[in-house]
């Protein structure tokens, strides 16, 4: 049986470098992430367990550590490789958009904030630091918790704008509810950083919230 394993993962390894994920199932490609923690573990069946319980690969890849463990087989040497992967992932979105400009690539700062910020449990507010030709400088997650008008200080992002000699901002928070409309505090305090910002001749362009999936835009709805 451990020679017919190491032959089937060996399989699917091949498979990977011979031609990448192109025709691999979900639960071949949760499997494959699995044995990074256990390479002698038959992973075939967690895998598919777990893909079952949470219907989709990006399911399992976000669900919490505590839950992943409750699947029979997967122990924390194979969350380790689900969740290496994810934040190689981040990583990566992360750094492929710094120096890019921000209108031009719009669609994949948009990306990796869906990827980094839509299984967050609690509100993050990022900020994205522009230089005066709208290319992406930096970007940093300032405060964390439910935000509300003392959570978020308009001195502490004038500073950090300073620090990284923006000229433009774009500011960005999570809602883990799932409902991406604006609150009465999240109005209140992008009113509050603008008027900010603008003492010290710094632009903020927009103020995105990232629910699951869905995006709203200030500036598409003429509030910023």
């Amino acid at each position: 049986m451990a020679k017919s394993n190491e032959g089937h993962r060996q399989r699917l390894r091949e498979k990977f470098l011979n031609s990448g994920l192109d025709g691999f199932h979900d639960y071949e490609i949760i499997e494959l992430l699995l044995t990074l923690g256990t390479p002698r573990t038959d992973c075939k069946q967690p895998a598919k367990d777990a893909l079952k319980k949470w219907g989709s690969l990006k399911a399992v890849l976000e669900a919490p550590p505590k839950e992943l463990k409750k699947i029979k087989g997967i122990g924390d040497h194979n969350v380790f490789g689900l969740k290496l992967t994810q934040d190689v992932a981040r990583r990566y979105l992360a750094d492929r958009i710094v120096d890019m400009d921000y209108i031009q690539s719009s669609e994949d700062v948009l990306d990796y904030l869906r990827h980094n910020l839509r299984d967050k449990s609690q509100e993050l507010f990022m900020v994205i630091y522009l230089n005066g030709r709208n290319q992406i400088l930096k970007m940093e997650t300032l405060f964390e918790g439910t935000l509300n008008t003392s959570a978020v200080y308009p001195r502490e992002v004038v500073k950090k704008a300073l620090e990284n000699d923006a000229s433009a901002l774009v500011l960005v928070h999570n809602h883990p509810s799932g409902n991406p409309s604006p609150s009465q505090d999240d109005l209140t305090i992008t009113k509050k950083l603008k008027e900010a910002a603008r003492t010290i001749d710094i632009y903020i362009h927009d103020h995105l919230i990232i629910a699951g999936n869905d995006v709203y835009s200030f500036a598409d709805h003429g509030l910023i």
